[in-house]
């Protein structure tokens, strides 16, 4: 393979880390017991859902989504959740930061000084991870988001403004793969 072809697709792959805009499919996760930090932070989380990211034919990660009694989909920022990814292949966090910087922007404009606040602080709470490696995030309504990386903590982000863009990338009407969204919402009523 050319060296511009290997950079190509090491891009592409990097770019489908952490966001829901490639080909999916459902995945059947062994265990609805909830990890470690998700059963200490939302005590009674339950299986919302689960999916597997595919890109060209390549397992990228396996997501579940974690929520508690009461949660409602159309308005996803007002409830505790969290989601969690299981990675498949080894992958870049700056990568994960600037494609979820990216996939934000489609819930509105972002200022160029917030952006760069927000992927300086994703930068600092994604390490780069490989196959196995678990980054769940968490979504604390009024408060932000917190990280978890195979179950140690990462910085969060105390910006419930990033919150509720960083997690609309995956629940939001608008995001950018409606079968994920209804696949990790397949749990819930609407």
């Amino acid at each position: 393979m050319s060296r511009p072809l290997q950079r190509r697709t090491y891009l592409a792959l990097s770019a489908a880390c952490f966001l829901p805009v490639l080909t999916l499919q459902a995945v059947a996760q062994g265990s609805s017991a909830p990890p470690a930090e998700v059963g200490s932070e939302l005590p009674g989380a339950s299986l919302a859902g689960s999916t597997r990211m595919r890109f060209f034919g390549l397992n990228i990660y396996d997501a579940r989504l974690w929520v508690t009694a009461g949660f409602k989909p159309a308005a996803f920022w007002q409830s505790p959740l969290a989601l969690e990814l299981t990675y498949l292949r080894s992958l870049s966090g700056n990568a994960i930061a600037q494609r979820s910087l990216d996939e934000m922007r489609r819930g509105g404009p972002i200022s160029q000084d917030t952006a760069e606040r927000w992927l300086a602080a994703m930068i600092a709470a994604f390490a780069d991870v490989k196959a196995a490696d678990r980054i769940t995030g968490m979504h604390v309504p009024g408060q932000g988001a917190k990280f978890w990386l195979n179950g140690q903590p990462r910085p969060g982000i105390k910006d419930p403004e990033f919150s509720r863009l960083f997690f609309g990338i995956w629940l939001a009407d608008h995001t950018s793969e409606p079968r994920l969204r209804a696949e990790l919402l397949a749990g819930v009523a609407p």
